[in-house]
Protein backbone atom coordinates (compact mmCIF):
# COMPACT_ATOMS: atom_id res chain seq x y z
CA UNK A 1 0.00 0.00 0.00
CA UNK A 2 1.03 3.57 -0.37
CA UNK A 3 2.69 4.88 2.77
CA UNK A 4 2.81 8.63 3.16
CA UNK A 5 5.83 9.50 5.30
CA UNK A 6 3.58 11.68 7.42
CA UNK A 7 5.26 13.90 9.78
CA UNK A 8 7.14 11.15 11.37
CA UNK A 9 10.87 11.31 11.97
CA UNK A 10 12.52 9.84 8.96
CA UNK A 11 15.83 8.99 7.44
CA UNK A 12 18.22 6.66 5.75
CA UNK A 13 21.95 6.67 5.92
CA UNK A 14 24.02 8.79 3.57
CA UNK A 15 25.11 7.86 0.14
CA UNK A 16 28.33 5.90 -0.13
CA UNK A 17 29.58 4.85 -3.49
CA UNK A 18 31.43 1.57 -3.04
CA UNK A 19 34.30 1.64 -5.46
CA UNK A 20 34.84 -2.13 -5.73
CA UNK A 21 37.25 -2.99 -2.91
CA UNK A 22 40.36 -0.92 -3.66
CA UNK A 23 42.84 -0.73 -6.52
CA UNK A 24 44.99 -3.77 -6.23
CA UNK A 25 42.44 -5.56 -4.03
CA UNK A 26 42.56 -9.30 -3.78
CA UNK A 27 39.74 -11.41 -5.22
CA UNK A 28 40.04 -15.14 -4.72
CA UNK A 29 38.03 -17.22 -7.18
CA UNK A 30 37.37 -20.82 -6.17
CA UNK A 31 38.83 -23.12 -8.81
CA UNK A 32 40.79 -20.35 -10.54
CA UNK A 33 43.85 -21.36 -12.52
CA UNK A 34 46.66 -20.69 -10.05
CA UNK A 35 49.35 -21.45 -12.63
CA UNK A 36 49.00 -18.06 -14.33
CA UNK A 37 48.53 -15.57 -11.51
CA UNK A 38 48.65 -17.76 -8.42
CA UNK A 39 44.91 -17.24 -7.77
CA UNK A 40 45.24 -13.46 -7.57
CA UNK A 41 43.22 -11.37 -10.02
CA UNK A 42 44.11 -7.69 -10.29
CA UNK A 43 41.14 -5.44 -11.19
CA UNK A 44 41.48 -3.15 -14.16
CA UNK A 45 42.64 0.32 -13.27
CA UNK A 46 39.67 1.67 -15.19
CA UNK A 47 39.46 4.91 -17.10
CA UNK A 48 42.38 7.27 -16.61
CA UNK A 49 43.91 4.94 -14.06
CA UNK A 50 40.94 5.20 -11.66
CA UNK A 51 40.19 2.39 -9.27
CA UNK A 52 36.55 2.32 -10.33
CA UNK A 53 35.29 3.10 -13.80
CA UNK A 54 31.57 4.00 -13.76
CA UNK A 55 29.29 2.95 -16.60
CA UNK A 56 29.19 5.30 -19.54
CA UNK A 57 26.99 8.29 -18.71
CA UNK A 58 27.15 7.74 -14.93
CA UNK A 59 28.79 10.35 -12.67
CA UNK A 60 32.02 9.31 -11.01
CA UNK A 61 30.62 10.47 -7.68
CA UNK A 62 27.72 12.48 -6.31
CA UNK A 63 29.91 14.08 -3.67
CA UNK A 64 30.37 17.43 -5.46
CA UNK A 65 26.63 17.68 -6.10
CA UNK A 66 25.82 16.89 -2.48
CA UNK A 67 28.32 19.46 -1.23
CA UNK A 68 26.72 22.02 -3.52
CA UNK A 69 23.06 21.49 -2.56
CA UNK A 70 23.05 20.10 0.99
CA UNK A 71 23.31 23.51 2.73
CA UNK A 72 19.88 24.35 1.30
CA UNK A 73 18.20 21.22 2.73
CA UNK A 74 16.69 21.44 6.22
CA UNK A 75 15.12 19.25 8.85
CA UNK A 76 11.64 20.32 9.95
CA UNK A 77 10.47 19.45 13.48
CA UNK A 78 6.81 20.00 14.31
CA UNK A 79 4.52 19.87 17.31
CA UNK A 80 0.79 19.28 16.97
CA UNK A 81 -2.08 19.21 19.42
CA UNK A 82 -3.68 15.79 19.76
CA UNK A 83 -6.45 14.21 21.78
CA UNK A 84 -5.25 13.60 25.29
CA UNK A 85 -4.07 10.03 25.92
CA UNK A 86 -5.27 8.27 29.05
CA UNK A 87 -1.84 8.42 30.62
CA UNK A 88 1.87 7.83 30.20
CA UNK A 89 3.98 8.04 27.09
CA UNK A 90 2.37 6.61 23.95
CA UNK A 91 4.99 5.97 21.24
CA UNK A 92 4.28 7.15 17.73
CA UNK A 93 5.16 4.45 15.17
CA UNK A 94 8.37 5.28 13.33
CA UNK A 95 9.80 7.54 16.04
CA UNK A 96 13.01 6.78 17.89
CA UNK A 97 12.71 5.79 21.58
CA UNK A 98 11.77 8.72 23.74
CA UNK A 99 9.49 10.36 21.20
CA UNK A 100 5.77 10.22 21.57
CA UNK A 101 2.86 12.06 23.11
CA UNK A 102 4.20 14.52 25.64
CA UNK A 103 1.58 14.94 28.34
CA UNK A 104 1.67 17.75 30.92
CA UNK A 105 3.61 16.87 34.07
CA UNK A 106 0.58 17.60 36.23
CA UNK A 107 -2.98 17.14 35.15
CA UNK A 108 -5.26 18.97 37.52
CA UNK A 109 -8.91 19.47 36.55
CA UNK A 110 -8.12 23.12 35.77
CA UNK A 111 -5.55 22.00 33.22
CA UNK A 112 -7.65 19.45 31.35
CA UNK A 113 -7.94 21.86 28.44
CA UNK A 114 -4.16 21.61 27.94
CA UNK A 115 -3.89 19.05 25.17
CA UNK A 116 -0.80 16.85 24.86
CA UNK A 117 1.61 17.36 22.00
CA UNK A 118 2.68 14.99 19.24
CA UNK A 119 6.17 15.40 17.85
CA UNK A 120 7.11 14.70 14.26
CA UNK A 121 9.61 15.65 11.61
CA UNK A 122 10.17 15.87 7.90
CA UNK A 123 12.38 17.62 5.39
CA UNK A 124 12.35 20.80 3.34
CA UNK A 125 14.60 23.12 1.36
CA UNK A 126 15.27 26.83 0.94
CA UNK A 127 13.89 28.20 -2.30
CA UNK A 128 15.06 31.78 -1.76
CA UNK A 129 17.84 33.61 0.06
CA UNK A 130 15.35 35.46 2.28
CA UNK A 131 14.10 32.37 4.09
CA UNK A 132 11.25 30.76 2.15
CA UNK A 133 11.20 26.96 2.55
CA UNK A 134 9.27 24.35 0.56
CA UNK A 135 7.97 21.17 2.22
CA UNK A 136 4.96 18.84 2.17
CA UNK A 137 1.56 19.88 3.47
CA UNK A 138 1.27 16.65 5.45
CA UNK A 139 4.48 17.50 7.32
CA UNK A 140 3.17 20.77 8.78
CA UNK A 141 -0.61 20.29 8.67
CA UNK A 142 -2.14 21.14 12.08
CA UNK A 143 1.29 22.08 13.48
CA UNK A 144 1.30 24.43 16.47
CA UNK A 145 5.06 24.93 16.42
CA UNK A 146 7.54 24.50 13.55
CA UNK A 147 11.31 24.45 14.05
CA UNK A 148 13.80 24.32 11.19
CA UNK A 149 17.26 22.81 11.67
CA UNK A 150 19.88 23.98 9.18
CA UNK A 151 22.85 21.97 7.98
CA UNK A 152 25.20 24.22 10.00
CA UNK A 153 23.40 23.30 13.24
CA UNK A 154 21.30 26.43 13.66
CA UNK A 155 17.67 26.06 14.76
CA UNK A 156 15.14 28.67 13.66
CA UNK A 157 11.45 28.99 14.39
CA UNK A 158 9.35 29.00 11.21
CA UNK A 159 5.90 30.26 10.39
CA UNK A 160 3.49 28.77 7.89
CA UNK A 161 3.04 31.04 4.86
CA UNK A 162 0.54 28.87 3.01
CA UNK A 163 -0.30 25.32 2.06
CA UNK A 164 -2.18 23.44 -0.63
CA UNK A 165 -3.57 20.08 0.48
CA UNK A 166 -4.56 19.11 -3.07
CA UNK A 167 -0.90 18.98 -4.18
CA UNK A 168 0.56 18.23 -0.72
CA UNK A 169 2.75 21.34 -0.81
CA UNK A 170 3.44 23.99 1.82
CA UNK A 171 5.69 27.04 2.17
CA UNK A 172 7.35 28.14 5.42
CA UNK A 173 9.31 31.31 6.29
CA UNK A 174 12.18 31.88 8.70
CA UNK A 175 13.63 35.25 9.58
CA UNK A 176 17.04 36.06 8.17
CA UNK A 177 18.87 36.54 4.91
CA UNK A 178 21.65 35.13 2.75
CA UNK A 179 20.43 31.56 3.13
CA UNK A 180 21.82 29.06 0.66
CA UNK A 181 18.98 28.06 -1.65
CA UNK A 182 18.23 25.90 -4.67
CA UNK A 183 15.91 26.37 -7.64
CA UNK A 184 13.34 24.32 -9.51
CA UNK A 185 14.27 23.03 -12.94
CA UNK A 186 11.72 24.48 -15.36
CA UNK A 187 13.23 24.02 -18.81
CA UNK A 188 14.39 20.39 -19.02
CA UNK A 189 12.00 17.53 -18.24
CA UNK A 190 13.68 14.57 -16.54
CA UNK A 191 13.66 11.38 -18.58
CA UNK A 192 13.14 7.83 -17.45
CA UNK A 193 16.62 6.53 -16.67
CA UNK A 194 18.11 9.90 -15.68
CA UNK A 195 20.13 9.97 -12.44
CA UNK A 196 18.54 11.54 -9.36
CA UNK A 197 19.72 12.34 -5.83
CA UNK A 198 17.34 12.58 -2.86
CA UNK A 199 18.51 14.57 0.16
CA UNK A 200 16.63 14.73 3.42
CA UNK A 201 16.07 13.70 7.00
CA UNK A 202 15.08 10.01 7.03
CA UNK A 203 14.41 8.63 10.52
CA UNK A 204 15.81 11.83 12.06
CA UNK A 205 19.36 11.22 10.86
CA UNK A 206 19.50 14.45 8.85
CA UNK A 207 21.74 15.36 5.95
CA UNK A 208 21.25 12.04 4.17
CA UNK A 209 21.75 11.52 0.44
CA UNK A 210 20.57 8.58 -1.65
CA UNK A 211 20.84 8.12 -5.40
CA UNK A 212 18.95 6.32 -8.13
CA UNK A 213 17.16 6.99 -11.38
CA UNK A 214 13.83 8.24 -12.63
CA UNK A 215 11.81 5.03 -12.87
CA UNK A 216 8.69 6.50 -14.46
CA UNK A 217 7.01 9.80 -15.25
CA UNK A 218 3.42 11.01 -14.95
CA UNK A 219 2.61 8.27 -12.46
CA UNK A 220 -0.97 8.36 -11.17
CA UNK A 221 -0.88 6.79 -7.70
CA UNK A 222 -4.67 7.05 -7.27
CA UNK A 223 -4.41 9.13 -4.11
CA UNK A 224 -7.65 11.05 -3.69
CA UNK A 225 -5.85 13.53 -1.43
CA UNK A 226 -3.67 14.78 -4.31
CA UNK A 227 -5.87 14.55 -7.41
CA UNK A 228 -3.92 17.09 -9.45
CA UNK A 229 -0.49 15.45 -9.36
CA UNK A 230 1.19 13.09 -11.81
CA UNK A 231 4.22 11.98 -9.84
CA UNK A 232 7.81 11.25 -10.75
CA UNK A 233 8.63 7.72 -9.67
CA UNK A 234 12.20 7.29 -8.43
CA UNK A 235 14.17 4.37 -7.01
CA UNK A 236 16.48 6.45 -4.78
CA UNK A 237 15.73 5.34 -1.23
CA UNK A 238 13.31 7.67 0.55
CA UNK A 239 11.84 6.82 3.93
CA UNK A 240 9.85 8.32 6.76
CA UNK A 241 11.21 11.79 7.35
CA UNK A 242 12.17 12.37 3.71
CA UNK A 243 8.76 13.96 3.14
CA UNK A 244 9.16 17.46 1.75
CA UNK A 245 12.80 16.99 0.82
CA UNK A 246 14.14 17.68 -2.68
CA UNK A 247 15.03 15.32 -5.50
CA UNK A 248 17.89 16.73 -7.60
CA UNK A 249 19.20 15.98 -11.04
CA UNK A 250 22.95 15.60 -11.51
CA UNK A 251 23.26 19.35 -12.05
CA UNK A 252 21.88 20.11 -8.60
CA UNK A 253 18.52 21.39 -9.85
CA UNK A 254 15.33 20.47 -8.00
CA UNK A 255 13.19 18.24 -10.21
CA UNK A 256 10.77 17.04 -7.53
CA UNK A 257 9.54 17.23 -3.94
CA UNK A 258 9.52 13.83 -2.20
CA UNK A 259 6.05 13.01 -0.97
CA UNK A 260 5.12 9.31 -0.84
CA UNK A 261 6.39 5.77 -1.08
CA UNK A 262 4.89 2.46 -2.09
CA UNK A 263 5.77 -0.09 0.54
CA UNK A 264 4.40 -3.32 2.02
CA UNK A 265 6.70 -2.84 5.03
CA UNK A 266 6.66 0.89 5.77
CA UNK A 267 10.27 1.29 4.62
CA UNK A 268 11.83 1.94 1.27
CA UNK A 269 11.57 -0.79 -1.36
CA UNK A 270 12.84 1.40 -4.17
CA UNK A 271 9.48 2.88 -5.21
CA UNK A 272 9.21 6.52 -4.24
CA UNK A 273 7.13 9.39 -5.59
CA UNK A 274 8.05 13.05 -5.98
CA UNK A 275 5.86 15.99 -6.93
CA UNK A 276 7.30 17.25 -10.25
CA UNK A 277 8.97 20.66 -10.34
CA UNK A 278 6.51 21.79 -13.02
CA UNK A 279 3.69 21.50 -10.48
CA UNK A 280 5.62 22.45 -7.35
CA UNK A 281 7.00 25.72 -8.71
CA UNK A 282 3.68 27.17 -9.84
CA UNK A 283 1.98 26.30 -6.55
CA UNK A 284 4.79 27.47 -4.27
CA UNK A 285 5.20 30.72 -6.22
CA UNK A 286 1.55 31.54 -5.50
CA UNK A 287 1.89 30.57 -1.85
CA UNK A 288 5.03 32.70 -1.44
CA UNK A 289 3.23 35.72 -2.85
CA UNK A 290 0.31 35.25 -0.46
CA UNK A 291 -2.15 34.35 -3.19
CA UNK A 292 -4.80 31.70 -2.61
CA UNK A 293 -4.78 28.50 -4.65
CA UNK A 294 -8.09 28.50 -6.51
CA UNK A 295 -9.28 25.75 -8.81
CA UNK A 296 -12.39 25.16 -10.84
CA UNK A 297 -15.19 23.12 -9.30
CA UNK A 298 -17.88 21.02 -10.94
CA UNK A 299 -19.72 19.68 -7.90
CA UNK A 300 -19.99 16.04 -8.91
CA UNK A 301 -18.71 12.66 -7.78
CA UNK A 302 -17.18 10.84 -10.72
CA UNK A 303 -15.69 7.49 -11.67
CA UNK A 304 -13.94 6.01 -14.69
CA UNK A 305 -15.89 3.84 -17.13
CA UNK A 306 -14.70 0.29 -16.47
CA UNK A 307 -14.31 -2.52 -18.98
CA UNK A 308 -17.46 -4.21 -17.65
CA UNK A 309 -19.45 -0.99 -17.91
CA UNK A 310 -18.12 -0.31 -21.40
CA UNK A 311 -19.25 -3.75 -22.53
CA UNK A 312 -22.62 -3.45 -20.78
CA UNK A 313 -23.30 -0.15 -22.53
CA UNK A 314 -22.25 -1.59 -25.87
CA UNK A 315 -19.44 0.90 -26.43
CA UNK A 316 -16.39 0.14 -28.57
CA UNK A 317 -13.49 -1.60 -26.85
CA UNK A 318 -11.36 1.57 -26.98
CA UNK A 319 -14.09 3.86 -25.57
CA UNK A 320 -12.93 5.95 -22.59
CA UNK A 321 -14.88 8.42 -20.49
CA UNK A 322 -15.86 9.54 -16.99
CA UNK A 323 -19.15 8.63 -15.30
CA UNK A 324 -21.21 11.00 -13.14
CA UNK A 325 -21.90 8.97 -10.00
CA UNK A 326 -23.51 11.77 -8.01
CA UNK A 327 -24.24 15.48 -8.25
CA UNK A 328 -23.82 17.83 -5.27
CA UNK A 329 -27.14 19.51 -4.54
CA UNK A 330 -27.00 23.22 -5.38
CA UNK A 331 -23.54 22.95 -6.93
CA UNK A 332 -22.48 24.17 -10.39
CA UNK A 333 -23.25 20.85 -12.12
CA UNK A 334 -26.66 20.61 -10.47
CA UNK A 335 -27.58 24.16 -11.49
CA UNK A 336 -26.50 23.48 -15.09
CA UNK A 337 -28.57 20.31 -15.40
CA UNK A 338 -25.85 17.64 -15.27
CA UNK A 339 -27.39 14.40 -14.03
CA UNK A 340 -26.22 11.25 -12.33
CA UNK A 341 -25.52 8.59 -14.93
CA UNK A 342 -24.26 11.06 -17.52
CA UNK A 343 -21.10 9.94 -19.33
CA UNK A 344 -18.59 12.74 -20.00
CA UNK A 345 -16.46 12.37 -23.13
CA UNK A 346 -15.12 15.91 -23.72
CA UNK A 347 -14.55 19.09 -21.71
CA UNK A 348 -13.92 22.25 -23.72
CA UNK A 349 -12.75 20.03 -26.58
CA UNK A 350 -10.35 18.06 -24.39
CA UNK A 351 -10.83 14.30 -24.48
CA UNK A 352 -11.83 12.87 -21.12
CA UNK A 353 -10.47 9.36 -20.63
CA UNK A 354 -10.94 8.91 -16.88
CA UNK A 355 -12.19 10.47 -13.68
CA UNK A 356 -8.66 11.74 -13.02
CA UNK A 357 -8.57 13.46 -16.41
CA UNK A 358 -11.89 15.17 -15.73
CA UNK A 359 -10.85 16.26 -12.22
CA UNK A 360 -7.65 17.82 -13.52
CA UNK A 361 -9.33 19.47 -16.50
CA UNK A 362 -11.89 21.09 -14.21
CA UNK A 363 -9.18 22.06 -11.72
CA UNK A 364 -7.23 23.89 -14.42
CA UNK A 365 -10.20 26.13 -15.11
CA UNK A 366 -10.58 29.37 -13.21
CA UNK A 367 -13.66 29.95 -11.07
CA UNK A 368 -16.32 31.48 -13.30
CA UNK A 369 -15.03 29.88 -16.50
CA UNK A 370 -17.44 28.07 -18.80
CA UNK A 371 -17.08 24.29 -18.81
CA UNK A 372 -18.52 22.85 -22.02
CA UNK A 373 -19.22 19.21 -21.29
CA UNK A 374 -20.05 16.80 -24.09
CA UNK A 375 -21.96 13.91 -22.58
CA UNK A 376 -23.90 10.77 -23.45
CA UNK A 377 -27.31 10.52 -21.78
CA UNK A 378 -29.69 7.65 -22.50
CA UNK A 379 -27.68 6.80 -25.60
CA UNK A 380 -27.78 10.33 -27.07
CA UNK A 381 -24.99 12.90 -27.23
CA UNK A 382 -25.70 16.23 -25.57
CA UNK A 383 -23.83 19.37 -24.52
CA UNK A 384 -24.07 20.83 -21.01
CA UNK A 385 -22.51 24.22 -20.20
CA UNK A 386 -21.48 24.61 -16.57
CA UNK A 387 -20.23 27.80 -14.96
CA UNK A 388 -17.25 26.66 -12.88
CA UNK A 389 -17.37 27.22 -9.15
CA UNK A 390 -14.47 27.45 -6.70
CA UNK A 391 -13.25 24.14 -5.34
CA UNK A 392 -13.97 24.05 -1.58
CA UNK A 393 -11.06 23.68 0.81
CA UNK A 394 -12.74 20.59 2.29
CA UNK A 395 -13.98 18.80 -0.80
CA UNK A 396 -15.01 15.72 1.17
CA UNK A 397 -17.34 17.73 3.37
CA UNK A 398 -18.93 19.31 0.29
CA UNK A 399 -19.50 15.91 -1.29
CA UNK A 400 -20.85 14.43 1.92
CA UNK A 401 -23.63 16.92 1.77
CA UNK A 402 -25.12 14.80 -1.03
CA UNK A 403 -24.54 11.52 0.82
CA UNK A 404 -24.89 12.23 4.53
CA UNK A 405 -25.56 8.70 5.70
CA UNK A 406 -22.74 6.59 7.03
CA UNK A 407 -22.47 2.79 7.00
CA UNK A 408 -24.38 1.29 9.84
CA UNK A 409 -27.06 4.00 9.88
CA UNK A 410 -29.67 1.69 8.38
CA UNK A 411 -32.21 0.54 11.01
CA UNK A 412 -33.27 -3.07 11.47
CA UNK A 413 -34.08 -4.67 8.15
CA UNK A 414 -37.36 -6.44 7.43
CA UNK A 415 -37.44 -10.20 7.73
CA UNK A 416 -38.95 -10.55 4.26
CA UNK A 417 -39.12 -8.23 1.31
CA UNK A 418 -42.25 -6.99 -0.39
CA UNK A 419 -42.31 -6.14 -4.06
CA UNK A 420 -41.60 -7.72 -7.44
CA UNK A 421 -38.65 -9.87 -8.43
CA UNK A 422 -36.44 -8.75 -11.32
CA UNK A 423 -33.16 -10.57 -12.03
CA UNK A 424 -32.97 -11.96 -8.51
CA UNK A 425 -33.76 -8.63 -6.85
CA UNK A 426 -37.00 -7.95 -5.01
CA UNK A 427 -37.71 -4.28 -5.67
CA UNK A 428 -40.43 -1.81 -4.82
CA UNK A 429 -40.88 1.95 -5.33
CA UNK A 430 -39.70 4.28 -2.58
CA UNK A 431 -42.45 4.96 -0.05
CA UNK A 432 -42.49 7.08 3.09
CA UNK A 433 -42.41 3.92 5.19
CA UNK A 434 -39.30 2.72 3.35
CA UNK A 435 -37.68 6.14 3.68
CA UNK A 436 -38.12 5.87 7.44
CA UNK A 437 -37.02 2.23 7.63
CA UNK A 438 -33.84 2.76 5.61
CA UNK A 439 -33.13 6.43 6.45
CA UNK A 440 -33.45 7.48 2.81
CA UNK A 441 -33.20 11.20 1.92
CA UNK A 442 -36.42 12.94 0.87
CA UNK A 443 -34.91 13.79 -2.50
CA UNK A 444 -34.05 10.18 -3.34
CA UNK A 445 -36.26 8.33 -5.81
CA UNK A 446 -35.90 4.91 -7.38
CA UNK A 447 -36.47 1.26 -6.57
CA UNK A 448 -35.71 0.01 -3.08
CA UNK A 449 -34.19 -3.46 -2.88
CA UNK A 450 -36.02 -5.32 -0.12
CA UNK A 451 -34.59 -8.83 -0.69
CA UNK A 452 -32.30 -10.88 -2.92
CA UNK A 453 -32.94 -14.39 -4.19
CA UNK A 454 -30.77 -16.92 -2.42
CA UNK A 455 -27.94 -18.10 -4.66
CA UNK A 456 -28.65 -15.49 -7.32
CA UNK A 457 -25.93 -13.43 -9.01
CA UNK A 458 -27.30 -10.34 -7.32
CA UNK A 459 -26.91 -11.95 -3.89
CA UNK A 460 -23.37 -13.08 -4.66
CA UNK A 461 -22.46 -9.57 -5.79
CA UNK A 462 -23.46 -8.08 -2.45
CA UNK A 463 -26.79 -6.42 -3.18
CA UNK A 464 -28.58 -5.86 0.12
CA UNK A 465 -31.97 -4.67 1.37
CA UNK A 466 -32.01 -0.91 1.74
CA UNK A 467 -30.01 -0.22 -1.39
CA UNK A 468 -31.82 1.85 -4.01
CA UNK A 469 -31.58 1.41 -7.78
CA UNK A 470 -31.62 4.94 -9.18
CA UNK A 471 -30.74 4.29 -12.84
CA UNK A 472 -30.77 1.27 -15.11
CA UNK A 473 -28.92 1.58 -18.43
CA UNK A 474 -28.73 5.37 -17.86
CA UNK A 475 -32.50 5.69 -17.44
CA UNK A 476 -34.41 6.53 -14.29
CA UNK A 477 -36.42 3.72 -12.77
CA UNK A 478 -39.36 4.34 -10.46
CA UNK A 479 -41.25 1.06 -10.85
CA UNK A 480 -40.48 -2.61 -11.35
CA UNK A 481 -41.89 -2.24 -14.86
CA UNK A 482 -39.24 0.41 -15.60
CA UNK A 483 -36.50 -1.97 -14.52
CA UNK A 484 -37.95 -4.87 -16.53
CA UNK A 485 -38.13 -2.66 -19.63
CA UNK A 486 -34.50 -1.65 -19.20
CA UNK A 487 -33.45 -5.29 -18.80
CA UNK A 488 -35.42 -6.30 -21.89
CA UNK A 489 -33.89 -3.48 -23.92
CA UNK A 490 -30.37 -4.55 -22.94
CA UNK A 491 -31.05 -8.21 -23.75
CA UNK A 492 -32.51 -7.33 -27.14
CA UNK A 493 -29.34 -5.43 -28.00
CA UNK A 494 -27.29 -8.55 -27.33
CA UNK A 495 -25.57 -7.18 -24.23
CA UNK A 496 -24.96 -9.58 -21.36
CA UNK A 497 -25.11 -7.15 -18.42
CA UNK A 498 -26.89 -4.00 -17.34
CA UNK A 499 -25.32 -0.98 -15.62
CA UNK A 500 -27.24 -0.04 -12.49
CA UNK A 501 -26.52 3.10 -10.49
CA UNK A 502 -27.14 1.99 -6.93
CA UNK A 503 -27.42 4.18 -3.89
CA UNK A 504 -25.72 2.55 -0.89
CA UNK A 505 -25.01 3.75 2.65
CA UNK A 506 -21.60 4.89 1.36
CA UNK A 507 -22.97 6.82 -1.61
CA UNK A 508 -23.83 6.08 -5.23
CA UNK A 509 -22.01 3.32 -7.08
CA UNK A 510 -22.29 2.04 -10.68
CA UNK A 511 -22.61 -1.75 -10.79
CA UNK A 512 -22.82 -4.13 -13.76
CA UNK A 513 -25.38 -6.86 -13.07
CA UNK A 514 -24.94 -9.91 -15.36
CA UNK A 515 -28.31 -10.88 -16.83
CA UNK A 516 -29.83 -14.32 -16.73
CA UNK A 517 -29.98 -16.12 -20.08
CA UNK A 518 -32.81 -18.30 -21.33
CA UNK A 519 -32.13 -22.03 -20.92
Amino acid sequence: MLKRKEFILGAAVGLTFAAAATAGGVIDWPGANAAEVHGRLVPSAGAAGLAFAPPQGAPLSFADIFDQVSPAVVQIDVETRVERPRGGIIPIPGFPPGFGFRAPETQTPDEEEDAPTALGAGSGFFISADGFIVTNNHVVENATKITVKLSDGRELEARLVGRDADTDLAVLKVEGSDFKFVTFEEAAEPRVGDWVIAVGNPFGLGGTATAGIVSARARDISDSRTPYTDYLQIDAAINRGNSGGPTFDIYGRVIGVNSAIFSPTGGSVGIGFAIPASIAKSVTDRLMSGRAIERGYLGATISTITDDEREAYGFASDFEAAYIVDVTAGGPADRAGLQIGDIVTLLNGRKITSSTELTRAVGQAAPGDNLRLEIIREGRQQVINVRSGTRPADIQAAQNGANPDEPGSVPDRPAAGAGEVVEGLTVTPVTEALRTRYSLPDSLNGLVITATAQGSRAARMGFEPGMVIVLADQRQVRTAADLRAAVARVKESGREGIVLLVRTARGNSPVVLPLATAE
